[in-house]
């Protein structure tokens, strides 16, 4: 579903140069084109939390791929400009649904050990499916201009035939399936995926005990909203750090870097549409890579320390870009650096908050509300998305585009801010002893934390024994026991 849904953001990004000149619209109906898509999605996600109370985790993930297929159908016959929006809308609320139910789907399957790597798996589908988009985009802009968008559109229809397949197999989350009052479905379900009869019964417990309380509630007609815009102590923490995450993840200018990076690029100093579409290869590429790392890691290292790393690193790459594309012309050193700056963003971004801000989304919040809540956080994270979207040409033309991206480096500095002070370390911890942490006042502020030490030509952190090199040039980043080492930019410049 999620690769589905983001194959779309990549294809735009590059699709959008043959529409604009296909269908003959301005930089304005561009920025809605690209942007209306996240605001419209909040129609799925507030949807998307009743819907899988009623319907089941599952059917819910079948609902978000038939509307946003039937959106990208429309999208790819249209011949003018309106029924592109139509379909720009349809495919929106699709996205809304999938990127709600997803990550709370998996991790209310996986074990509390691999819930952390699980979860993350929509996000490495999000970067497949752009990169996928970025290749599309490539291999067909050979094409005549009014076909060739329309293949890079339409090309995203195909994985809704795996899609289909997969719900003949995956099974009915047990969490849902108890809440049902549906037991013996449910300890069927927990049968197939743990490793025995001890284990189910145990997690069994866990999640009656839960749905237990979470049908007091209901039985004392106190309503799930209610709780949600009139919170607790600990829901209003829960509340804070899950939905404060999810904006930071976007507010830090992500979709302005992948929807629009082929405008970057121009703005850097290269030429032609073949090449800026080729060096969106390299962003795409990158991302992809960096998830998988961030899979391998994020149930080793836990959520705050990658966290930490994913802050600083973008904060750094952010302030890099902004100064070569006000500084530095459109030479080599001014290009390298640019591209190197757009790659590391995504590449830190891919290692913590991206797929971690699904993961404590996911996680942090009790069963009785675990829907409605994370449908608020994605409600968060699409305004945001959408707000860069549609204001990044225009607050580029006020202020440049290096001047764009400094502000995101402030925002960026922030959520370093935000995370030491928000959100608490939940790794291998079940969703019920999450739960407790949130009950104990504040005491997890700092779990997970460490030192942070910047310079103007780099910095240095070290967090429970992670430690993260970043200099202005390069990088080395080294976490237990992977190391990646981002190169200076004389050596990429040398190879351009």
């Amino acid at each position: 579903m999620c690769h589905n849904n983001f194959a779309d953001v990549g294809v735009m990004s590059g699709a959008i140069i043959f529409i604009q000149e296909d269908l003959k619209i301005s930089e304005v109906q561009v920025e809605i084109l690209v942007g209306i898509l996240s605001i419209i999605s909040l129609l799925g996600s507030l949807a998307g939390g009743k819907t899988s109370d009623i319907l089941g985790r599952k059917w819910t993930i079948a609902l978000a791929a038939i509307v946003f297929q039937s959106g990208a159908a429309i999208m790819t016959v249209s011949p003018s400009f309106a029924i592109l929006m139509t379909g720009r809308l349809l495919a929106g609320v699709g996205i809304g649904f999938g990127v709600m139910i997803a990550p709370i789907y998996i991790a209310e399957i996986s074990p509390s050990i691999a819930r952390g790597s699980l979860t993350s798996f929509p996000e490495i589908f999000v970067n497949f499916g752009i990169l996928l988009g970025y290749i599309s985009n490539y291999a067909f802009s050979g094409l005549p201009v009014h076909i060739n968008w329309r293949i890079m559109i339409g090309v995203g229809i195909l994985p809704s035939v795996f899609i289909g397949f997969a719900l003949f197999v995956i099974p009915e989350s047990p969490r849902w399936l108890v809440v049902q009052g549906r037991i013996d479905e449910a300890r069927s379900v927990l049968l197939k995926l743990n490793e025995s009869e001890r284990e189910v019964e145990e997690r069994l417990a866990e999640i009656q005990v839960a749905a237990d309380h979470a049908n007091a509630v209901n039985s004392e007609a106190k309503a799930v909203w209610r709780e949600i815009v009139c919170p607790s102590p600990p829901v209003k923490r829960m509340l804070i750090a899950g939905c404060g995450i999810q904006c930071f993840q976007q507010m830090t200018g992500i979709d302005a870097t992948v929807y629009y990076s082929p405008t970057v690029f121009k703005k850097a100093g290269i030429k032609g549409n073949t090449e800026l579409l080729a060096a969106t290869v390299a962003v795409g590429f990158t991302k992809t890579v960096f998830i998988l790392i961030a899979i391998f890691l994020i149930d080793r290292v836990g959520r705050k320390p990658l966290l930490y790393i994913s802050t600083i690193g973008m904060t750094v790459c952010l302030l890099c870009l902004s100064f070569s594309l006000t500084f530095m012309g459109s030479g080599n050193l001014g290009i390298g650096l640019a591209i190197l700056s757009v790659c590391g963003n995504v590449a830190f971004f891919s290692v913590g908050i991206g797929p971690i801000c699904w993961v404590l989304s996911s996680e942090i919040f009790p069963l009785r509300l675990r829907a409605q809540a994370s449908a608020l956080g994605a409600v968060g994270s699409r305004v945001s998305s959408g707000v860069v979207a549609m204001s990044f040409l225009s607050v580029s033309h006020a202020i440049t585009v290096g001047g764009t991206f400094f502000v995101f480096a402030l925002i960026a500095a922030l959520s370093i801010v935000f995370v030491h002070t928000s959100v608490p370390e939940t790794k291998g911890k079940s969703l019920e002893e999450i739960e407790m942490i949130f009950q104990s006042d504040g005491e997890w502020q700092g779990v997970g934390g460490g030192e942070v030490e910047l310079g103007v030509g780099g910095g240095e952190v070290e967090l429970g024994g992670v430690e993260v090199e970043l200099g202005v040039g390069g990088g080395e980043v080294e976490l237990g026991g992977v190391e990646v080492e981002l190169g200076n930019v004389e050596r990429l410049v040398q190879k351009q």
